[in-house]
């Protein structure tokens, strides 16, 4: 499971450093893609295969089933850790962030993780750390366990 949140670089060929504790999870291979929140995804490929078979389970004649299938997929790329934990950011994706090189943020999310630049994520976590926005917006999801 991908955990925790970790600054990391990007260096002037596209290439990110994983942090260790992930690049065992990505020996299988990965997908990155671009996110929904303006950062990247780099999902297992097991995983990127779960998300795959949704989106293609998907009514194709309907317009926004197209527009998920065209973020998702128009812009995955497999990736795999080189030697020294690296993978390559491809640079369409790059774009997508406005950054070419410098420090980014991994974030892990369970199944997957996100690559952000360092100021989106700081928005990310201002955001997170308004625990009066968080009871109102979190207060219809129920995290409780359910006992039989």
């Amino acid at each position: 499971m991908f955990l925790g949140h970790f600054q990391h670089n990007l260096d002037d060929k596209g290439r990110l450093m994983i942090p260790a504790r992930f690049r065992d999870l990505l020996e299988s291979g990965a997908f990155i893609t671009q996110g929904f929140d303006k950062c990247l995804m780099v999902m297992t490929g097991t995983y990127f295969k779960q998300v795959y078979e949704r989106i293609e389970a998907m009514n194709l004649a309907d317009p926004t089933a197209r527009l998920l299938r065209r973020l998702i997929l128009s812009n995955a790329y497999p990736v795999e850790v080189d030697k020294i934990g690296r993978i390559l950011v491809p640079q369409n994706l790059r774009a997508f962030l406005g950054i070419e090189n410098g420090e980014l943020v991994v974030a892990g999310q369970g199944e997957y993780f996100e690559v952000w630049t360092p100021a989106l994520w700081s928005e990310q976590t201002a955001q997170l750390q308004d625990t009066e926005a968080n009871n109102a917006r979190f207060s219809t999801l129920d995290l409780s366990s359910k006992s039989a």
